[in-house]
């Protein structure tokens, strides 16, 4: 699937944490092919390139995040 194709094809959402409307945040949606793969977009280019995760990878990064191993 071509990325624009593949772009089309994700439920995008923003964080219920977001206090702007969502406009300058990360948005993340699953994509629909059945994959468990994992989209993740900046709020402010949707028409740019999107970064794919993989369901384990995706995982990873919210376990992680629930940790703390990313707080500063």
């Amino acid at each position: 699937m071509t990325p624009e194709r593949e772009r089309t094809t994700i439920d995008w959402h923003i964080s219920s944490y977001s206090d702007n409307g969502g406009a300058t945040c990360v948005e993340v949606g699953a994509l629909r092919d059945g994959s468990g793969r994992v989209a993740m977009r900046h709020s402010l280019h949707p028409e740019s390139t999107h970064l794919v995760y993989t369901h384990q990878e995706w995982k990873a990064f919210t376990q992680g995040v629930r940790a703390g191993e990313f707080d500063f």
